[in-house]
């Protein structure tokens, strides 16, 4: 028999007397096999700096815990800090759903120093991220103060909800305009009635690197490369949150280009500290966690903490996550001293969900 490929013009009942019926069958398979789309990966984007290490990895194991899509990983940290983060990563290598890359911190060389000073250490890096990663279409920034309590894919979906003008999403900064930091004190134009919070970014980064962007320092639109250094010369002594602040002002000159999502995707300390306001979370639980003002760490927020060391100190077994839960909820049940506490359940109701969607079910009955 010849070994390959001629049967590829003949049905199996047609084929030349020189050829293996076997063959065809083969072919067959690998021709369709061939025609599979390979799966989409979601891009996330961290910014680790300083003492940031354990908080980064918990956030990337919230992300692995639940996701079923696979995911790719784009690490920027200093130096001192890649060794650790390969070392952790590759101990995880067993679970195959995520792949890492780690990049030095790189600002603009002829303004690195004022850059890397701005607001936290290194945190304007993720201005520069659709410059860098000049390969990468669509991408998910967090702050490594994140936990996610639901898929990836869900909050990767909504680059699907992008109208054409949009290239970027964000929750508001604010859902009570009396306790808003914006509309209070900025010193800057910034977006809508309370600002945007830039600590879960969704973005279009093919549609930010093509877009020119409206502006009050020139008549001329710029584009994103070109718009980020005028920016900070004209508001570096006006603005407080960095790298947030800017992003408030480009957004204000184009609120057409920003789709905002709700509160639940970025629940923060603010949305209970004085009194529930996040209705959203109210209604649904929280999505996406984020632990600002190091409220993992102290125990000003211990609802915010018991969530961050469950987490933590959740395996990737099967029966450990599925067991989450009871623990967590009776150290939530002790923070009802504090406003955030009082509300506890809105901390594990989508948590609960994710759980029993992703792992409700043992190997043997699926």
């Amino acid at each position: 028999c010849k070994d390959f490929s001629l049967c590829y013009w003949n049905p199996y009942w047609m084929l030349p007397s020189d050829v293996c019926g076997m063959n065809c069958f083969w072919e067959a398979a690998f021709r369709y096999s061939l025609k599979i789309q390979p799966v989409e990966k979601m891009h996330l984007a961290v910014v680790a700096c300083g003492e940031r290490l354990e908080e980064t990895m918990t956030m990337l194991k919230s992300a692995i815990i639940f996701s079923m899509k696979p995911l790719q990983f784009h690490i920027f940290a200093e130096d001192q800090l890649h060794h650790s983060f390969k070392d952790r990563l590759d101990s995880w290598s067993f679970l195959q759903t995520f792949n890492y890359t780690l990049y030095p911190i790189t600002f603009p060389s002829e303004n690195a120093a004022e850059w890397k000073k701005l607001f936290k250490p290194c945190a304007s890096q993720r201005l520069f991220l659709p410059l860098i990663l000049k390969e990468v279409d669509s991408l998910l920034y967090v702050d490594t103060d994140i936990l996610f309590l639901r898929p990836v894919d869900d909050i990767w979906s909504l680059l699907k909800k992008f109208n054409s003008t949009q290239i970027a999403a964000m929750a508001p900064e604010h859902e009570e305009p009396r306790i808003g930091w914006y509309n209070r004190f900025a010193r800057h134009p910034y977006y809508g009635k309370t600002g945007v919070n830039s600590g879960v970014m969704l973005m279009n980064m093919t549609r930010m690197r093509r877009k020119y962007f409206k502006n009050d320092m020139t008549t001329v639109r710029l584009q994103w490369g070109d718009i980020l250094m005028p920016l900070l010369k004209k508001y570096k002594l006006n603005i407080t949150w960095g790298d947030q602040d800017l992003l408030n002002i480009v957004f204000f000159h184009n609120p057409e280009s920003l789709f905002v999502f709700p509160c639940q995707w970025n629940y923060r300390p603010d949305h209970c500290i004085y009194g529930s306001n996040c209705q959203e979370a109210e209604e649904e639980g929280i999505f996406i966690l984020h632990g600002n003002r190091g409220v993992y760490h102290d125990d000003k927020q211990p609802a915010f903490r018991a969530v961050y060391e469950a987490l933590r100190n959740c395996s990737f077994e099967d029966d450990n996550i599925r067991s989450l839960l009871k623990p967590l909820e009776l150290e939530l049940q002790k923070t009802v001293h504090t406003y955030c506490g009082k509300i506890y359940k809105i901390f594990i109701k989508q948590l609960a969900k994710s759980v029993r969607d992703r792992y409700a079910t043992s190997p043997k009955e699926k």
